[in-house]
């Protein structure tokens, strides 16, 4: 059974891979194509679903809804070229921390 990291990663190197396809063949690239404005959009839209969803009782459409807005994330990073280990590098440092702490830190050195 596939661990969570290695299914993201697995999603994540489709996601690279998808960068130069057909964007008539694959969702993705066709996002790639639209540029970083519908990416963003996807990236929001799913955001206020997962928000919809989480007010409801229904457990499994807010599992359905985290996992599309992980996806849109994730097609972000990789159109930005940030990998997954940026990502986990980043949660690693604030590992530990307090939030208020790490919050009133941030862009300083």
């Amino acid at each position: 059974m596939d661990t969570p990291d290695t299914v993201l990663a697995r999603l994540y190197a489709t996601l690279q891979d998808r960068r130069t396809a057909d964007p008539a063949s694959s969702y993705v690239a066709g996002l790639y194509a639209k540029g970083l404005d519908a990416i963003l959009k996807k990236v929001g839209e799913e955001a206020a679903e997962t928000i919809l969803a989480a007010k409801n009782a229904d457990r499994g459409a807010l599992v359905r809804e985290l996992a599309d807005l992980w996806f849109h994330s994730l097609v972000l990073m990789a159109a930005r070229d940030i990998t997954p280990a940026e990502l986990d590098a980043e949660l690693a440092r604030r590992m530990g921390r307090s939030g208020l702490d790490e919050k009133a830190t941030r862009g300083k050195p």
